[in-house]
């Protein structure tokens, strides 16, 4: 008697070390597991679908069977995920914001716990990460299982697309009254002014507008106009100013010795000059460096701005 007492208790030993390593090997954590999240991929198909997230229960230890530890309790069925979605919808859990991270849904992945609470897939998961245990955050319940719903997913497009049609008809009621506005008469007279009021102004911006398009043209015209004119007088400059005669060059002469000014205006010195077809003297390669450095076609005389030819004296 005494030997089975021992061998009871050596059993008894044995099942609470399995339970205890087992326990402590093999976590349940249904979102925090990374080969489990890997294993469980997303698809397209599986965006607007419901699944458990939590795997198969592991096999009952020892000490569960000898029923020295308590058993886990058995999944929730169809039929219980239903009356706990049930109870969330008329909680409108889906409709507040994640207790955790005090953040609307919109299109986040969304677990609903099997205490009817809902939240951040992701913020379960950091919470799980950082706690260590699977306790409900709001009403402290462990364990608990998880499944991905999509409630306030289609509660946020529902919400947008009312708000896109709220806008819409605004839109499409503003510009019908303004057009009503526009081209029916009221009968009280003092509306009745402001809308004959407005019509004269709507005529007044207009005939300004085409009086305003006719002056454009009217001043291009004019620019056009000047610009042949330039050419005409350009062309009858370059007519006059023709290569000059040897009498013209001895009365232009004439001119610079009754003048008595023999230094080039440029650098004020004695070298040998030029002597332009408008009577004024430069040295040569002041001259050359004027014209090079005003890269005009025609140069004009650094004097008197008159077309020139010149001749070395």
């Amino acid at each position: 008697r005494h030997m089975h007492k021992h061998c009871r208790a050596d059993r008894f030993s044995t099942a609470f070390q399995d339970h205890i390593m087992r326990s402590l090997l093999h976590p349940d954590f249904s979102l925090s597991d990374p080969l489990r999240r890997h294993s469980r991929g997303k698809h397209p198909q599986q965006e607007e679908r419901e699944y458990v997230l939590d795997p198969a229960p592991p096999p009952l230890t020892l000490a569960q069977k000898l029923g020295l530890v308590a058993s886990p309790r058995e999944r929730l069925t169809e039929d219980e995920w239903t009356r706990v979605k049930e109870r969330s919808v008329q909680q409108e859990e889906s409709a507040q914001p994640c207790a955790i991270c005090r953040e609307e849904f919109q299109l986040q992945p969304q677990v609903l716990l099997s205490c009817s609470h809902v939240f951040h897939r992701a913020c379960l998961q950091a919470f799980e990460r950082f706690s260590g245990r699977k306790r409900c955050p709001l009403c402290r319940r462990e364990p608990y299982e998880t499944r991905v719903i999509n409630d306030a997913a289609r509660l946020f497009r529902h919400r947008c697309a009312t708000r896109i049609q709220t806008y819409w008809r605004g839109y499409m009621a503003r510009k019908w009254y303004r057009t009503i506005k526009k081209t029916i008469c009221p009968k009280d007279k003092r509306l009745k002014r402001q809308f004959f009021e407005s019509r004269l102004q709507e005529l007044n911006d207009s005939f300004v507008r085409y009086c305003h398009t006719d002056t454009e043209a009217f001043l291009s015209d004019i620019d056009r106009s000047l610009s042949s004119s330039r050419r005409v007088f350009q062309q009858l400059e370059r007519k006059s100013v023709s290569e000059s005669q040897e009498n013209d060059w001895d009365r232009i002469k004439s001119q610079v010795i009754q003048r008595g000014v023999w230094d080039c205006p440029i650098c004020l010195t004695r070298r040998p000059t030029v002597l332009l077809s408008c009577s004024h003297l430069f040295h040569q390669l002041c001259l050359e460096a004027f014209e090079a450095f005003s890269g005009d076609s025609r140069p004009l005389c650094p004097l008197c701005r008159s077309a020139y030819h010149k001749k070395l004296i």
